[in-house]
């Protein structure tokens, strides 16, 4: 397979930690000029420092903050004004959790501008480019949720099915330009946003957080959560030339827990 990025530039959003940050190390490892997006300014920098540059990639970053889309499609159509970005990594951490019922209408709202408005201005800007060239990978980092409601993450499951609906429509308008779009959905992965679940599942269920951990690893037939790193792996198939026939689908890094097909 030719997993080789070289000359290829991608564009890697919440890349300050956990599933971003492996995402925009690995796609460095196969010759991927990365540029950098998150709100922590100090944090990018930390990750700049380790990116990979044994190919003459030349990295960078961009501070932003998705609670302002306003500010991000500034900051993103400055950015493409002179580059083409051949990979956008769509990845932003998720809703808080809780019943749906009982959620509020503004964090609807909130979570809809963050993962999806967010997405379509950061599609908007970096597509023009890729069609350009003639090559484009959209790869949005979702939740195993959009086949398979997660109990406690009702606004999140919202959203989460309202981007990949977004994302297969995308696919079929822009497949004919040599651009796939698809959405990786992880599983219970090793990140902060997985301490705060299983915090919140020991505090619900009375039981200390390691045997909250425990329950949920016997839910995958793995019986571990994954790291970050097997998720990126995906991304980087994806974003390669081999994956150039895939397109339009919801890959679950789960360690087979969802039980849907």
């Amino acid at each position: 397979m030719n997993l080789n990025l070289n000359f290829k530039s991608a564009l890697v959003c919440g890349s300050s930690a956990g599933i971003g940050k492996a995402s925009a190390m690995e796609l460095a490892s196969l010759g991927t000029s990365v540029t950098l997006v998150a709100r922590n300014e100090e944090k990018l920098k930390g990750v700049l420092s380790q990116l990979p540059t044994g190919d003459g990639q030349r990295h960078d970053y961009i501070v932003a903050d998705f609670s302002n889309p306003e500010a991000l499609k500034e900051k993103i159509e400055a950015a493409t004004k002179d580059k083409v970005f051949h990979i956008l990594l769509n990845n932003t951490g998720g809703p808080k959790g809780g019943p749906l019922f009982s959620a509020d209408t503004e964090e609807f709202t909130k979570a809809f501008s963050q993962h999806l408005v967010c997405n379509q201005i950061l599609v908007q800007a970096v597509v023009p480019g890729m069609k350009k060239v003639g090559y484009g990978r959209i790869i949005n980092i979702i939740s195993t949720s959009v086949k398979q409601p997660i109990e406690g993450l009702g606004v999140s499951n919202t959203i989460r099915g309202a981007v990949a609906n977004w994302s297969k429509t995308l696919a079929s308008e822009l497949g004919g330009f040599g651009i796939t779009v698809n959405n990786v959905l992880p599983g219970f992965t090793a990140t902060d946003r997985l301490d705060n679940i299983v915090g919140n599942a020991a505090k619900k269920h009375d039981k200390t957080e390691e045997e909250a951990a425990e329950f949920m690893k016997s839910l995958v037939p793995a019986a571990r959560f994954a790291q970050p790193e097997e998720t990126a792996y995906a991304v980087a198939f994806l974003a390669s030339e081999a994956a150039s026939y895939i397109n339009g689908i919801n890959l679950p890094v789960d360690g087979g827990r969802t039980k849907s097909l």
